[in-house]
């Protein structure tokens, strides 16, 4: 039975330590003197992750308002019935489906861009007019036709 060749990596030794690439990625790591291979902690956890995937923890709707589970009463569109979150399946189909109004939008806050923009429009605007009433003043053009 022939054995494998162990491949020894690139590796150098600057004063007393010895550093060696990464059999994955290449990057330098240190290692003692009988190392002949090396795996970073990055690529370590590149394959621990792959192995054991992270669960999906994102939020997910379920389609009912802020707040439904607070309200004394909630019906949703299936005909459900909720006393304070709590579900009453006797009461399933009974009432009318709860209409919640829909809060307003909030306003959006305007990037200091916009602020120097609208300042600029707002001194033209005022430069033009005084523009204009010099112009009527030198033709003896009164405002009160």
């Amino acid at each position: 039975m022939a054995r494998k060749k162990k491949i020894e990596y690139h590796s150098y030794t600057e004063g007393t330590v010895r550093y060696m690439s990464c059999m994955v990625c290449g990057n330098y790591e240190r290692v003692g003197e009988s190392a002949i291979g090396v795996k970073c902690s990055n690529c370590i956890m590149k394959t621990m992750m792959n192995q054991y995937p992270l669960e999906d923890k994102s939020y997910k709707p379920t389609g009912r308002p802020a707040g439904w589970h607070w309200m004394t009463e909630f019906v949703d569109k299936d005909g459900n019935v909720f006393h304070r979150g709590v579900e009453q399946p006797k009461l399933k189909g009974t009432l009318q489906p709860t209409l919640v109004k829909q809060s307003k939008k909030k306003t959006k806050r305007r990037t200091k861009e916009q602020i120097l923009v609208n300042r600029h429009n707002k001194k033209k605007a005022a430069l033009k007019k005084a523009v204009k009433k010099q112009k009527d003043f030198l033709n003896h053009e009164l405002g009160d036709k």
